[in-house]
């Protein structure tokens, strides 16, 4: 099963990136109502988009798909954004975002580059899991893909903050759903050691296996084919990420009450920091010096608990195979 799976997955994931490209979403803010910057964007396209000789936009800007209405609503905005701080205003949104300083290029500079450094955690830790988990032990596939899940989420996550358009928000927001998911898919193998063989337990596995693949396809059914729902979207992931992160929380006590070993403590430990840095996405404000905000720091946090939580795994597994090593002596 777990192989016929690996070879679906580039077919899933251009299935995914189809379904993106279907839809367009648009996101109105104060910012966009503002008098001051219809008016500065309507110059600007008129000097510099409309003439004969537009002005030329650099290379690495065409590269990322920028054009010239798109610089003139980029540069307007921290036009505009100037002269309301000048005023002692507050800093608005514009099209759902706040005027990120651009770097190269790139939309929200520090989402990327901290959305490439989960990136590397999901890498290395699979890399950690190869060479520390021999390949016979029944969990290491499970894990594995909880890997590929964390890397193409996070790919995603990287590729919307460079450039947001709807089909590469779409695609972070997808793709950030798949990860919360196959987390609370492989969870009870985790916690309940499922997949050991048995006939009743490759039973429940194949139920379990069945029963969250129709869930993420109504998922991405509902948003593309009925309405593209933040609020919905944000509930969804949100309750299921408590749900397994509560099995976690308990498990982990559970097993710390059993051996009195300190990294058994580790799943608990993750999915605290992890609570106290998804505060973050709540206390939303305007980017310190253009560039950090919020959203970016929420990024920043899911880092050190993905570097704990494969050294986890692996202790896990070298104790698991230990245990069974004495059992059958």
């Amino acid at each position: 099963m777990l192989a016929r799976l690996h070879a679906r997955i580039p077919r899933l994931i251009a299935a995914l990136l189809v379904l993106c490209l279907l839809l367009n979403t648009a996101q109105a803010s104060t910012g966009d109502q503002l008098p001051e910057f219809r008016e500065c964007v309507k110059i600007c396209k008129r000097e510099n988009c409309d003439s004969e000789k537009p002005t030329p936009i650099p290379l690495h800007r065409r590269l990322l798909l920028w054009t010239c209405p798109q610089e003139c609503d980029h540069t307007c905005q921290h036009i505009v954004t100037a002269k309301r701080v000048s005023r002692g205003e507050k800093v608005t949104q514009f099209h759902g975002k706040w005027p990120f300083v651009r770097v190269l290029g790139m939309q929200e500079p520090f989402s990327v580059l901290f959305s490439v450094g989960n990136f590397l955690a999901h890498q290395n830790g699979l890399a950690k899991l190869r060479a520390q988990i021999p390949a016979s032990y029944h969990l290491r596939p499970y894990y594995e893909m909880f890997a590929y899940f964390g890397m193409a989420a996070w790919v995603f996550s990287t590729i919307f903050h460079i450039r947001d358009f709807a089909a590469t928000e779409q695609m972070d927001y997808l793709a950030a759903g798949a990860d919360v998911l196959y987390g609370m898919y492989y969870t009870p193998m985790l916690v309940f050691r499922v997949e050991r063989p048995s006939p009743r337990r490759r039973s429940l596995l194949r139920l379990w296996t069945i029963l969250c693949c129709s869930l993420y396809a109504c998922h991405v059914l509902y948003l593309k084919m009925w309405r593209w729902d933040y609020g919905y979207n944000m509930t969804a992931n949100v309750i299921v990420g408590l749900t397994q992160n509560s099995i976690l929380t308990y498990w982990s006590y559970r097993q710390y009450r059993e051996i009195r070993q300190l990294w058994t403590i580790l799943p608990g430990l993750s999915v605290a920091w992890l609570m106290m840095v998804m505060s973050l996405e709540l206390l939303d404000f305007p980017p310190l010096w253009g560039a950090i905000d919020a959203h970016s720091l929420w990024h920043l946090g899911t880092i050190f608990p993905a570097i704990v939580w494969y050294r986890f795994l692996v202790r896990d597994a070298q104790e698991d195979i230990t245990s069974n090593a004495k059992l059958k002596f």
